[in-house]
């Protein structure tokens, strides 16, 4: 293992402290072909990294917060529902085009940007961050299995290591089947929200009245708290540093015409992947509203009372059923995506070297030990809190993550002709402000019991 920040000469030609090492994801970079002569045909080739990103806005925590707002306060939170993806497909966008650009993903970036004494910090920052992702995909993973088969938490815990070896099959035959197997799953969980909401018959015009803000949203504070935890759970530190690299996994030219090529198509595949992911979370909301706030259901909030309580309010067991699958849909491919954060971060951070299977092993372990130990002593009700307290480690890491991603794609010298347009830089630094605004809010109310 060589030091987080080599001392080298600074580069004449860039503002970089040193030359990009081993690419991200070396095992496959540049590995997937982007052939094709129509603009369809070259999209096509390009399109699987958002969707990879896409699962972080629809993991298990986004669940929980936007059934507690939709019981609670019916569709008046669309507006921030939506708002919230407005602000993550600008950071996204961001992400790519510090990929491509520089040939670096955030966590190389930030270990060429700083010198050690900095990014020695961001790395455990940003590792503790992994960790709290990985512990949250885990939790609802196994609560999915236990709400469709029955299986005890502590053993769904146990299950979910298994992933890990998913990953390191599929990245064998081709990263593409990684973005195949999640996008499958990202269209079941389409199917199953479809049925519920057909059965939920929501109401249209009240949907469309809650994408308009409101001067309630300020004045409720009941409101507002729900509000900042939609929003703080929406952007997500390891999608920063997922996104960043796994654009770099298309074969594009790396001259400057390719790498502008590469921006377009990687920023429309991302804005539609998180499209899609908006219509997933709203989906979560309007469900809510339309099942459980309709029906005087005001204080649901727990994934396992949700599912308890959609047969009956909906008139069948189908409706509770796709919950549970969906959920699990969603559990496994967050737990596939932040298997694969992990390595980017560990790998970019450090230049270390271990075999997939074992840096993957590491990873996921640190997750598991905790949720199994919870689960086992405290039931249910613990891994609830250990829920909490990952949402709590994410938001304490955010800035960490998302200033930098802002400094970088602003800064010329870092990026040269690829530096991200000047509105886009300042509108980008309004919203990581307000983010972190937001989650420090979450923060502070936490520690208080505000």
């Amino acid at each position: 293992m060589t030091d987080i920040a080599e001392s080298q000469p600074r580069s004449p030609f860039s503002g970089w402290r040193g030359r990009p090492g081993e690419a991200s994801l070396a095992e496959v970079n540049s590995s997937v072909k982007v052939g094709g002569r129509t603009p369809l045909r070259r999209l096509l080739a390009f399109v699987g990294p958002g969707y990879l990103v896409a699962v972080g806005y629809m993991d298990p925590g986004n669940w929980a917060t936007s059934l507690a707002g939709g019981s609670q306060f019916g569709y008046a939170l669309m507006a921030v529902v939506a708002t919230s993806s407005l602000m993550a497909i600008l950071l996204q966008a961001l992400c790519a085009r510090l990929g491509v650009a520089t040939g670096r993903d955030l966590a190389q970036a930030c270990r060429d940007a700083f010198p050690k004494p900095i990014a020695f910090p961001l790395w455990v920052l940003a590792e503790a961050a992994i960790c709290a992702t990985d512990l949250a995909e885990v939790i609802g993973t196994a609560i999915g299995l236990n709400l469709l088969f029955g299986i005890p938490l502590e053993i769904g815990v146990v299950i979910t290591a298994l992933d890990v070896f998913l990953v390191l099959m599929l990245q064998r035959v081709g990263f593409r089947w990684i973005e195949a197997f999640v996008i499958g799953l990202l269209l079941v969980i389409a199917s199953c929200f479809a049925v519920q909401l057909a059965m939920a018959r929501p109401d249209f015009a009240a949907i469309i009245k809650g994408l308009a803000p409101t001067t309630e949203l300020v004045q409720n504070r009941e409101m507002l708290y729900i509000a900042l935890g939609i929003v703080g759970a929406t952007v997500m530190p390891h999608n920063l540093y997922l996104h960043s690299s796994v654009v770099q996994t298309r074969a594009y030219g790396r001259d400057d015409a390719g790498k502008r090529e590469a921006i377009k198509w990687a920023v429309t595949d991302s804005t539609i992947a998180l499209s899609f992911a908006f219509l997933i979370n709203a989906s979560i909301l309007i469900l809510a509203a339309a099942a459980f706030h309709a029906n005087g259901r005001t204080e649901v909030a727990e994934l396992g009372e949700a599912h308890t309580l959609l047969g009956p309010l909906l008139g069948g067991s189908v409706a509770a059923t796709a919950f549970g699958v969906a959920l699990l849909c969603c559990g496994l491919n967050s737990t596939v995506t932040a298997t694969l954060a992990g390595q980017v971060v560990m790998e970019g951070f450090l230049r270390i070297r271990l075999s997939p299977w074992l840096r993957r092993l590491i990873t996921r372990a640190i997750a598991i030990v905790p949720a199994i130990v919870v689960t086992i002593m405290y039931g249910e009700s613990g891994t609830a809190k250990l829920l909490v307290l990952s949402q709590v480690i994410l938001s304490l890491q955010l800035p960490f993550a998302v200033i930098p991603l802002v400094w970088f794609t602003a800064s010329r010298s870092k990026m040269g002709d690829f530096v991200a347009p000047r509105w886009m830089s300042v509108l980008a630094a309004l919203v990581a402000a307000v983010i972190v605004a937001l989650n420090v809010k979450l923060v502070l109310d936490f520690a208080t019991g505000g």
